[in-house]
């Protein structure tokens, strides 16, 4: 069967002008706390026009959040503290090792299309997949990037798939907040207790670059992250020393890197 969401145009590119998007880094576990009351004022101040937009690259402790459509009965076993996010999609796991990119976009300016914006964040996904050698592909019934385990499936005659990434997303006054969350090195474990995203079928499961084999550090990964960014969305540009708002847990930049060829 044809996947129909691979027929969504993909790329969101800022108006001819914009400002670049300011691009973070915090090298420190973020609270799942902090994190979100800061999304939230910055989204405030990004439609009010007094923030540029911001893609804020972090790791969490140990934590599961719970969306606008999460079950209590998917929570199997609370290892760790749940939060109720706000955003869409169900209850999923962030922890060490993982990479989260919050993203902050004015979708007024570059398009008030939701589906477009979320289509390309799994682009996003499926491309720094593709430098890692990894495929990763949507499913028409399953938001988020996936990766075909065939050898998981050999014995028992049937197709077995793993996530890779999650993608959840909230829209205020037309800002984005929350992003996705790709898994590089996390403790896959600790998905146990849960069930990601409400997929519960024996035959999806969750992975990681280096359960597929693949030790990969995170400034490798957010090299590959920033640079593919700006190929479907726009031009960054590291955080202004003299930014209004400089309360985040600590942050690092990366050199602004040219767009590819592709």
């Amino acid at each position: 069967m044809a996947n129909a969401r691979n027929e969504l145009t993909v790329g969101l590119p800022a108006p001819a002008g914009s400002a670049p998007v300011e691009w973070r880094v915090s090298d420190a576990l973020v609270s799942y706390e902090d994190a979100v009351a800061f999304m939230d004022a910055r989204a405030t101040a990004v439609a009010a026009g007094r923030e540029p937009e911001l893609v804020w690259l972090i790791e969490h402790p140990p934590l599961y959040t719970a969306g606008t459509s999460a079950r209590r009965e998917d929570v199997l076993d609370a290892h760790f503290p749940v939060f109720e996010s706000g955003r869409g999609g169900q209850i999923t796991y962030h922890g060490p090792g993982q990479r989260v990119a919050y993203v902050m976009l004015d979708l007024k300016r570059r398009g008030p299309d939701v589906r477009r914006f979320v289509a390309t964040l799994e682009e996003w996904i499926i491309r720094t997949l593709s430098v890692f050698n990894v495929r990763g592909e949507r499913r028409e019934d399953r938001v988020g990037v996936w990766v075909r385990r065939p050898e998981k499936g050999q014995d028992k005659g049937q197709a077995f798939e793993d996530k890779i990434a999650a993608i959840g997303i909230r829209v205020k006054q037309w800002v984005t907040l929350h992003g996705m969350a790709l898994n590089v090195d996390p403790e896959l474990s600790h998905f146990s207790g849960i069930v990601p995203c409400g997929v519960s079928e024996e035959r999806y499961g969750v992975t990681s670059l280096a359960d597929l084999g693949l030790p990969v550090s995170m400034p490798e990964v957010d090299i590959v992250l920033r640079r593919e960014f700006e190929v479907l969305f726009s031009v960054t540009a590291d955080q202004a020393v003299a930014s209004t708002e400089n309360n985040s847990p600590g942050r690092r930049g990366l050199r602004s890197s040219a767009r590819p060829s592709r």
